[in-house]
């Protein structure tokens, strides 16, 4: 064994790892059941490709540039050392576990932030633009964000001393704001806001909320980088801040609509469980459970602003991911403990204003930086190659004409026609307009 690896720490981090990697798939079911039928399909293929491509993309550069030795002092981006993971090998150590294993596990976390932003251009992209997106933007936009809290060198975690536990800047306000981006540079869906959009299949959709909900407990105290009393305790408030943005948005929602809805609770979960993931490591179960609520609570709203303003955030990216990540982020300000941090506190427990300032300072600066590259990567990728699906593809449905395929098909295309069996449609939320 060489020396400094810890066996605990390194087998908690292992399942970690497969844990994160299966929210990715679990995302994927999640979105797909969101969908209409006609492009499930192609829902669940983008998440399935951002698995290969960010791989690819991570293994060669992405590794070196988010946690190499930082270039000149500034915290902006790693240097070059480990192109291609080049002098890391099965004895290079990061903390207590093994590098390639710090290496997998963060690389799970931009296979999955990559994925979410596809749900705001749900049923009007490109694969192939997508796929090329998907790697432009891991280099562009995801490695320097990681890099700026998660590494070492970082700005954001050694400058501005900023709390991020596990990516709610990194993953959901980085991935809510790009979403944004890029569902008003592809404009909305043919007849948004004119037909009911509803989500074809609320089974699914519950399947693919559990996955998610599974793997945060590796994505949140996999993060402790040990098997210790502070994963324990990210565990917990990962569970509690999950129950109560449930809970959260089904009171909005009987109060609202008259209805508690299956959509609901499985969005309310996701809420309360991103809202969480920057604090877990920094507030008490008091804190977590209002964190998760105030999640709920929020975002049941924020998922209805797309209808006022007119933008189409399919699958309630921003609504979700990054107006949670907003509020998980920020409220650590609030709520912080020094019983987890080791030393910062929250304005609730005396700490003054100074860590809410510096947690609205990172939100800030993370959630313009995405918006304003991911706009500029979408909007190159749409000149060279077009980012928006033609109309025709649009309303015959991306399945068949990307993939030549149907989740409903009986038989094999290309071998008589395929008739497809169409569920009864369920009901949406209710825009508010």
């Amino acid at each position: 064994m060489p020396t400094g690896i810890d066996t605990g720490d390194t087998a908690w981090l292992l399942a970690s790892t497969a844990l994160v990697l299966l929210m990715t798939p679990g995302l994927a079911l999640f979105y797909g059941g969101m969908v209409r039928t006609k492009s499930v399909l192609n829902m669940i293929m983008m998440s399935f490709a951002s698995i290969a491509v960010v791989t690819v993309v991570w293994l060669l550069a992405g590794y070196t540039l988010a946690f190499g030795p930082d270039i000149g002092g500034w915290g902006l981006l790693g240097g070059l050392q480990h192109l291609g993971m080049h002098g890391i090998t099965p004895t290079s150590v990061t903390g207590h576990v093994p590098t390639l294993l710090f290496a997998a596990f963060q690389l799970t976390f931009a296979v999955v932030t990559v994925a979410l932003i596809s749900g705001a251009i749900a049923d009007r992209a490109r694969f192939g633009s997508w796929v090329a997106f998907t790697a432009v933007w891991t280099l562009l936009v995801y490695v320097p964000v990681a890099h700026w809290v998660f590494s070492p060198g970082g700005w954001i975690l050694h400058r501005l001393g900023a709390l991020d536990f596990a990516g709610g800047t990194v993953v959901e306000v980085n991935s809510g704001a790009s979403g944004l981006a890029l569902a008003l540079l592809l404009g909305p869906r043919l007849g948004f806001r004119k037909e009911a959009m509803r989500p074809h299949n609320l089974p699914l959709v519950l399947l693919g909320a559990g996955l998610l909900w599974f793997g945060w407990f590796g994505f949140n105290g996999g993060s402790a980088l040990g098997a210790n009393g502070l994963a324990a305790a990210a565990l917990m408030n990962t569970q509690a801040a999950g129950c109560t943005g449930l809970l959260g948005w089904l009171m909005v929602e009987k109060r609202r609509d008259g209805h508690a809805t299956t959509l609901g609770a499985a969005s309310g979960a996701v809420a309360g469980l991103v809202a969480i993931t920057p604090s877990c490591g920094s507030v008490d179960i008091l804190g977590a459970l209002l964190i998760g609520l105030a999640a709920g609570v929020v975002c049941s709203y924020a998922v209805s602003w797309k209808y006022r303003l007119g933008y189409d955030d399919s699958l309630d990216v921003v609504g979700v991911h990054l107006v949670a990540g907003v509020v998980g982020t920020t409220l650590i300000g609030l709520f912080a403990v020094r019983a987890m941090t080791g030393g910062a506190e929250g304005l609730l427990h005396g700490g003054g204003l100074g860590q809410l300032f510096r947690q609205l300072v990172a939100v800030v600066v993370v959630g313009a930086y995405a918006f304003a590259a991911t706009y500029g990567i979408g909007k190159l990728i749409d000149r060279v190659m077009g980012f928006r699906a033609s109309a025709e593809h649009e309303t015959s449905g991306l399945d068949l004409a990307v993939h030549a395929e149907s989740a409903y098909d009986h038989g094999v295309l290309g071998h008589g026609t395929a008739q497809a069996v169409r569920p009864v449609p369920h009901p949406d939320r209710t825009p508010l307009v």
